[in-house]
């Protein structure tokens, strides 16, 4: 792994005995030596410490005002970012011109910029996006030397609020910087695992010792990769790469949620952004395809590529992400099937090891999210 990245966090891992595997370019965690299962349940019980610091982080400050910046990234996405107020964070969607999702990424209103984090195998694409269509209105400035941890999980409150009492007020999505022991540490009230919880961003400098004072407590455990994709599964949460990217739209993602009224068909700021005509109509008129959730039946997981057939044998599509979910104690997966049979409840099949096996679209998510509001 000598070509591959590594985190800021990397001799930590190493401590604490964490595997470290490939992902995105980096040397990853993948499991500690709790192993996957007992990590995603504690996450789900106590408190989970996470390394995401191969995330991209940018901020984009304007060169006139605000206004004029949020208005030209409302032509990137079709997110409603001129109606967001200072202190509060969103979920968005980079789009292209056919309709299909370059990236997906959070965006927080930080007074007088405003501070992105994108997926770590398209920050390079999207930094040059960017600068590419921005540069005009914004400088960008990327944060490529901060760490980005993510605690996680019905304790991460308790846990973060002994270091940094002021996360306590905090609701779901809010963005906050913070001067502390460890520098200042810029976080948001969000996360991927379906959980309430925080993701900080916080120079190197300071990075190994929040994460140390975080480990020390009895509620925090290090998580890695392996049971945060099983979290966010559960969850129902996309992976940019499986479940989404340039050959889905959102409303087929079953993304619609993150399209604000303002950018809808009769809004204030209907339309602009690119794939509109696609995407406007698909929310119009329905898309032919869409992202469900399943449930197969008995213990045999249905991973990413498993083929799905209506039960007289029509080919309909194929998982993008599956697995166990150890919250819900069974199987879960999601993929995409013709909206005809998208319906919760519809019968399908899945091809395991060359048989086909029962399968049904279910509700999402999987596990009930505990966001605090």
């Amino acid at each position: 792994m000598s070509d591959l990245l590594r985190l800021p966090l990397h001799e930590l891992h190493v401590g604490l005995g964490g595997k470290m595997v490939p992902f995105a370019g980096y040397e990853m965690p993948v499991q500690y030596p709790a192993g996957v299962m007992k990590e995603h349940l504690h996450t789900r019980a106590a408190a989970g410490l996470f390394d995401v610091s191969h995330m991209g982080q940018v901020i984009l400050r304007p060169r006139a005002d605000m206004a004029d910046l949020a208005l030209a990234l409302e032509r990137l996405m079709p997110v409603d970012v001129l109606g967001l107020g200072q202190g509060r964070q969103r979920y968005g969607l980079f789009t292209d011109d056919t309709g299909g999702i370059l990236d997906d990424l959070m965006f927080a209103n930080r007074g007088n910029h405003f501070f992105l984090v994108v997926n770590a195998a398209r920050k390079g694409h999207d930094f040059a996006h960017l600068q590419r269509h921005l540069a005009e209105v914004a400088t960008v400035e990327v944060q490529g030397e901060r760490a980005l941890l993510a605690l996680q999980g019905p304790l991460a409150e308790a846990a973060l609020s002994r270091l940094e009492p002021g996360v306590a007020a905090m609701k779901f999505m809010d963005s906050a910087i913070f001067l502390t022991e460890f520098g200042e540490i810029w976080v948001s009230r969000s996360g991927y695992t379906g959980e309430d919880g925080f993701e900080i961003s916080v120079h190197p400098g300071g990075a190994t010792e929040l994460a140390r004072a975080l480990l020390a407590m009895e509620e925090v455990l290090p998580i890695g990769l392996g049971a945060r994709d099983s979290l966010r599964l559960e969850a129902g949460l996309c992976l940019y790469g499986h479940d989404i990217d340039e050959t889905t739209s959102p409303v087929e993602a079953g993304l619609t949620w993150a399209i604000q009224k303002a950018r809808r068909a009769g809004g204030a700021r209907e339309g602009g952004f690119p794939g509109a005509a696609r995407i406007l109509g698909e929310l119009d008129e329905g898309p032919e395809r869409l992202r469900v959730g399943l449930r197969p039946a008995g213990r045999a997981p249905m991973r990413e590529g498993t083929a799905l057939y209506a039960t007289d044998g029509t080919p309909l599509g194929a998982v993008t992400s599956g697995g166990f979910g150890p919250s819900v104690g069974e199987p879960v997966a999601m993929g995409y099937v013709p909206a005809a049979h998208a319906a919760i409840g519809s019968a399908l099949e899945g091809e395991v090891r060359g048989k086909r096996l029962p399968v049904t679209v279910a509700a999402m998510p999987f596990h009930p999210t505990h966001y605090k509001r």
